[in-house]
């Protein structure tokens, strides 16, 4: 599924479009965030796609549902 990531007053959230949802992330599975999983408010966890540690957020990724 799409989402888009990005940077807000509290720390990162993730919104996605299909579900209408914009959560923020409570726990990154790797430090740099990207080739791991995140767990957002709601329970969800998603797997990221491995990009550059270099990446800029905002940014709009196919992240799969674990």
């Amino acid at each position: 599924m799409k989402a888009m990531i990005r940077r807000s007053g509290i720390g990162l959230s993730i919104y996605i479009s299909k579900k209408d949802v914009e959560e923020p992330v409570v726990a990154v599975e790797k430090e740099d965030l990207w080739g791991g999983v995140v767990l957002v408010r709601n329970g969800w966890l998603l797997a990221l796609p491995d990009l550059p540690q270099s990446t800029r957020l905002p940014i709009t990724v196919e992240a799969r549902k674990q």
